[in-house]
């Protein structure tokens, strides 16, 4: 223990040298403000070649994921993890968002994209969705860039013939700019939800989804969620104070103060501490 808490570092080498060599390199390393490079091509479920910036629409956030088509169980985990999510949101892909899913297996083609799309279409269930979710395989450049540019390390076995990854979904925002990682396989729809609004920097989501995000909660890697910010609240509520007391000192001023009349009296005070009222120019 006290090795480890001297020599992180080391210890960190030491145990990546200790890893199956199926698993070294396999992991996350979160780029986030990375620029994806939206002209890789890659070819869509149709066998239609396309860029990833034919695929987003202007002012909508996107959802990518690397998976494979042929993955025996993390994969599926974590698509039906992240549409067991979406499906309680009120938002839909191809209306507010888009998802890209990109298989990490150049050797799949478009018939295994096609299988895998209309299997995860029909279990989200939302009319339009379609138009929103695409499925993608590529050549093995395309694949590699982009899995480097977004951190995405994995590795074949060839062995069993399976990739070692691990399970990630990436927000990006319209541009394609990383936002936020949620490496899970369960997935909170507020979680998604905000993710999404963060993505988009506003672009979509209620006033109140905005002042929530930016004001209340933060996201917690830890615990992989979004969480309600003590320091957030504390300096929106001493914000709100101090509008309050603006208003308040406002309305106040606006009365301006009263006049005397010609019957108003002045104020005096008696030896017993009482006051009173004197008419002007008149005697006590």
């Amino acid at each position: 223990m006290t090795m480890a808490v001297c020599a992180p570092a080391a210890t960190a080498q030491l145990l990546a040298d200790e890893l199956p060599t199926e698993f070294q390199g396999v992991g996350i390393v979160q780029r986030l403000d990375e620029q994806v490079p939206m002209d890789l091509e890659f070819t869509d479920s149709n066998g239609k070649k396309v860029q990833l910036k034919d695929l987003v629409r202007e002012g909508r956030p996107v959802i990518l994921t690397l998976n494979y088509y042929r993955c025996p169980m993390l994969c599926s985990l974590t698509l039906n993890g992240m549409v067991d999510g979406l499906r309680e949101m009120e938002w839909s892909a191809g209306e507010e968002f888009d998802i890209i899913t990109v298989s990490i297996n150049p050797e799949e083609g478009p018939e295994l994209a096609t299988q895998n799309r209309t299997g995860y279409l029909t279990s989200y269930g939302r009319e339009g969705a379609e138009s929103g979710w695409h499925f993608l395989v590529g050549e093995q450049d395309q694949i590699e860039t982009l899995a480097k540019t977004v951190g995405f390390g994995y590795r074949y076995d060839e062995p069993s013939g399976e990739y070692a990854h691990t399970s990630s979904i990436i927000f990006l925002t319209p541009e394609g700019r990383i936002s936020k990682y949620m490496n899970d396989v369960r997935f909170k729809p507020r979680d998604l939800r905000f993710a999404l609004v963060e993505a988009s920097e506003g672009g979509i989501g209620s006033p109140m989804d905005t002042m929530l995000l930016f004001n209340c909660f933060q996201w917690d890697p830890e615990r992989g969620s979004y969480v309600a910010s003590a320091y957030k609240i504390m300096r929106l509520g001493g914000v709100v104070t101090i509008i309050i007391l603006a208003i308040g000192i406002l309305v106040l001023s606006s009365k301006g103060p009263r006049g005397r009349g010609p019957g108003d009296g002045q104020l005096e005070v008696d030896s017993m501490g009482l006051e009173l009222s004197q008419p002007v120019g008149g005697k006590a």
